[in-house]
């Protein structure tokens, strides 16, 4: 057999040759495709499910969330097993398949089951998968903070970690988003915020009112109807009706009720502040809080080439964030 092998290879030498070259080619083709990483990713094929349950203690996130959660995943075909995680305000469970199972038909087979289980969970709670990534997807971090701690705002106030954290959620995050290969921006630090209104229980009861009063009437007049159109002259003209508040005035001035033909408005029974949302971590940085941010990869890319793409999109960043404030690179999977 082996010198059959011999023989044919010496009267095709040309033949042989030719095959060698064509291997060698493709072999250094697939060498530049070939996904390089610091370590081999060896996570099994899982899927997460998130819910946010504000003001669930852990035990209530277990029994009215996670449980349920955990039980309509049963079943699943090529299913391995599942384990979860519940924490205040929180619960995670960890849908976890058969090796060789392909992603997308295991997210496709819980997307299917989630939203039958949306109407055993309570009110309010939107269960939702986290992103397309592994436990090494986090391929690139940053910080967004001032350049020293002098750098100032244009009407001289200093820069806020809330001020740090809006620039985050609205010009750094849509932009990286944008790069091939990012599955999702994470972010950790700063503070979130919020437009609150706190009632205040003794007007309330002078009024007649209740809180639940409070919450239906910011719901009703926040919002925008549509009324649909009227035709002129072969033109069609939209009629709408735009009710979203835009700022702390026309929320206070928001009607409640009506006691002896007065109205009752909102700045009459609550105060409305600018606050931040409750948060339950920071980001920290030699010793001063910024705004973390964490790059996933989609599952499957390549970490070097997705970093790089990654490095040179926040360069571009920065040139759209105000005088003083940087989006710095503290760790980056490339090197």
């Amino acid at each position: 057999m082996l010198e059959n092998l011999l023989q044919f290879s010496i009267r095709h030498r040309w033949l042989v040759l030719l095959a060698t070259l064509g291997f060698a080619a493709l072999g250094v083709v697939n060498f530049q495709r070939l996904p390089i990483d610091a370590v081999p990713d060896i996570t099994n094929v899982q899927v997460q499910i998130n819910t946010e349950a504000p003001g669930y203690s852990p035990l209530e996130a277990e029994q009215r969330v996670t449980y349920a959660v955990e039980t309509a995943m049963a079943g699943l075909p090529k299913l391995d097993y599942t384990r979860s995680l519940s924490r205040y305000g929180l619960s995670q469970v960890t849908v976890v398949f058969k090796d060789g199972t392909d992603i997308y038909f295991a997210r496709q087979l819980i997307a299917e089951r989630l939203q039958s289980l949306r109407t055993q969970l309570p009110p309010g709670l939107d269960p939702a998968m986290g992103p397309l990534s592994t436990g090494l997807g986090e391929i690139f971090m940053f910080t967004v903070e001032p350049e020293s701690a002098t750098t100032r705002k244009p009407d001289g106030s200093a820069y806020t970690s809330t001020d740090l954290r809006e620039l985050q959620d609205w010009v750094v995050r849509p932009q990286l988003r944008t790069v091939p290969g990012v599955v999702e921006i994470n972010t950790s630090g700063g503070e979130v915020k919020q437009f609150q209104v706190l009632p205040h229980p003794d007007r309330l009861i002078a009024h007649h009112l209740r809180v639940a009063d409070v919450v239906t009437a910011l719901e009703r007049n926040n919002s925008n109807i549509g009324a649909g159109y009227i035709e002129r002259h072969g033109e069609q003209y939209l009629i709408r009706v735009p009710g979203q508040v835009n700022g702390i005035p026309e929320i206070e001035n928001i009607v409640v009720a009506r006691r002896s033909g007065q109205p009752v408005r909102i700045r009459d029974v609550a105060d409305v502040i600018l606050g931040e949302e409750l948060r339950t971590g920071a980001a920290t940085e030699n010793g001063r809080e910024v705004v973390l941010g964490t790059v996933f990869m989609l599952i499957g890319e390549n970490s070097r080439e997705v970093s790089t793409r990654v490095a040179k999109k926040l360069i571009d960043v920065n040139r759209s964030l105000p005088p003083g404030i940087v989006a710095t690179a503290v760790y980056d999977r490339t090197a």
